[in-house]
This record gives C-alpha cells, sequence and structure tokens, in this order.
C-alpha cells in the first residue's frame, strides 16, 4: 500500500461522497500528510498497513515536541481517524489502529462578539462615495443579518435571494442546502448595490448569477473579504481582531440574548449537532453574569 495513492483516494472520497468543500478537503490532507512525512522519514519506512497505535503515539509526542498546540493536535488526530476509518470501510485495512487514540483536552473557547454599538461604528466606516462602498455595506449588513459563513456568501447567488419573503438559499458545508432569514437593513443595502452598482457592471462569463463582485466581475474571494473587514476595522478604530466569523458569532449570540429558541439558531447557522450551537448558550451565560458583576450592588 502506497501513501500517495491511499490519500489520492481518499480525496476523491471526500470530495465525492462525503461533499466538501476545498478547503475542508485541504485541511484533511495536510494533516494527514504530516504523519506520511513521519512515518515515511523513520530509518525503516512505515507502510500504511504497518501502522499501529503505538506508532501513533510517538507521532503525537514528536508533535508535541514541536510546540503544536492542543486545538492543532486534536485537528490532526481527528484527520488521521477519519482516515483510517476510510480505510477499514474500503477494506485497505483490517484493523483500525486510532480507536485507542485520543485527542488532547480541550477548553471550550467561546468566540469573539461584536456589540450592536461596535457593529454601528464599522458600518460608519464604509465610505459610500465610491462604487465598492455600496458592496460593502450590503457584505457586512448580510453577515450579520443572516450568519453566513464566509465561503457562503462569496457563493451567494442572485437566483437564491428571494427579498420580497425576507429569505436567502444558502449552500453550506457537504453542499447541504437551507434557508435563512435576512432582515430589512440587509435588505435594504443588497437592493442598493444591486440596482445601482452591479447592475452598471460588465461581468465575467460564468459569474452572472454571483452577488458580490469585484471591479473586474468576478467573484470576491475569501481572501477579499477578509481585507474588506480588515480595513473598516481599522478605519472605525476598533481595537478588537474582527473576522467574517466574528459577525456570525454575534448573529447567534444576539440572537440567544434575545430569547430564540437554540434549534431555530441552529438551523439558522447550518450547524449539524445541536452541540455546536450550545457554545452560544455558554457565551450567553456569561454575558449574564457580566451584567450582574457589573449592576449587581453585592457583587
Amino acid at each position: 500500500m502506497h501513501w500517495d495513492s491511499e490519500i489520492r483516494d481518499f480525496k476523491n472520497f471526500l470530495k465525492l461522497e462525503r461533499g466538501l468543500s476545498e478547503n475542508s478537503i485541504e485541511a484533511y490532507l495536510r494533516d494527514i500528510k504530516k504523519l506520511m512525512e513521519y512515518c515515511e522519514g523513520q530509518e525503516d519506512p512505515i507502510a500504511i498497513d504497518k501502522v499501529t497505535a503505538a506508532i501513533l503515539t510517538l507521532f503525537l509526542v514528536t508533535l508535541n515536541k514541536f510546540g503544536l498546540a492542543a486545538h492543532s493536535q486534536a485537528r490532526i488526530i481527528s484527520g488521521v481517524k477519519a482516515f483510517f476509518k476510510y480505510l477499514l470501510i474500503e477494506k485497505r485495512i483490517s484493523d483500525d489502529p486510532t480507536v485507542l487514540i485520543d485527542a488532547p483536552r480541550l477548553g471550550r473557547k467561546l468566540p469573539d462578539i461584536l456589540d450592536l454599538h461596535e457593529i454601528d461604528k464599522i458600518l460608519e466606516a464604509v465610505d459610500h462615495s465610491k462604487p465598492e462602498g455600496a458592496r460593502n455595506r450590503a457584505i457586512i449588513e448580510v453577515l450579520y443579518s443572516s450568519g453566513l459563513r464566509v465561503s457562503e456568501l462569496t457563493n451567494l447567488k442572485l437566483s437564491n435571494l428571494f427579498l420580497e419573503t425576507g429569505f436567502l438559499r444558502v449552500v453550506g458545508k457537504g453542499n447541504k442546502e437551507r434557508l435563512v432569514p435576512i432582515g430589512s437593513e440587509a435588505i435594504k443595502y443588497v437592493t442598493i448595490y444591486i440596482k445601482e452598482i452591479r447592475n452598471h457592471q460588465k461581468i465575467k462569463k460564468g459569474e452572472e448569477d454571483i452577488v458580490f463582485l469585484n471591479r473586474n466581475g468576478n467573484r470576491l474571494s475569501r481572501v477579499m473579504i477578509f481585507t474588506i473587514i480588515k480595513d473598516l476595522v481599522a478605519r472605525s478604530g476598533l481595537k478588537k481582531k474582527v473576522s467574517p466569523h466574528t459577525f456570525r458569532h454575534s448573529f447567534a449570540t444576539h440572537l440567544i440574548e434575545g430569547g430564540a429558541d437554540l434549534r431555530a439558531v441552529q438551523e439558522m447557522l447550518g450547524h449539524e449537532s445541536i452541540t455546536t450551537t450550545e457554545i452560544y448558550t455558554h457565551l450567553d451565560k456569561g454575558y449574564l453574569k457580566q451584567i450582574i458583576e457589573e449592576f449587581h450592588p453585592r457583587s
């Protein structure tokens, strides 16, 4: 059994059968290749079907010696487990060496969020005197109004906008579709952008249905969305580190704080498991504790 051919087949499995995005697939492959490099770098190179739990333990010890963070180690273990589970299902191996391997215990990190005042400051930083100003305002409004992932935003289609009824059809992880509400302010600025800016652009072939475009008529990249937000945050004077995901976290947190049903928030975020959404209930409790400490006379 050769590492390269098995990894290539695993890549096809992730793409065709699991329907994962290119970014997710590349993350899996990077982690598995770390194990491959470790095994092939031994004095007596280790084939895939010769990998044991003891070898994996030594691999993890090596990662730890290099100072790899617990979260990074946990991610690598997750990728390696998925790879060997695939090999077992495909009958390429007879035993799964990862069964007894545990990921390091991780503390539950609460995501950074913005309050309404901070979101307003970022929106105020948009320069509406430039053509891209209308687009950038619409982007921020949609991220906060609907809680989209950055890849969902860059791939959002005109044909999936149902602004008259206040919904977006979003294609999320694993090509799963969901309907997400969109607020009145976001509808307002998306409409302005489409009618006043986008409709007057020369659009590249194949991008005619994509909502958010750059000046050359191509869809915006993930990197460009990060750059737009970074520039707006700098202009606003905020000292926080803000990414597209910060608006998604803020969207979910503000819904929970307002009393929204957890299952409804799970559906809107496109989480497969309710436990992923439950982190926002912890965040909410943290917020409540902060309120008590600040305003209760006995605190």
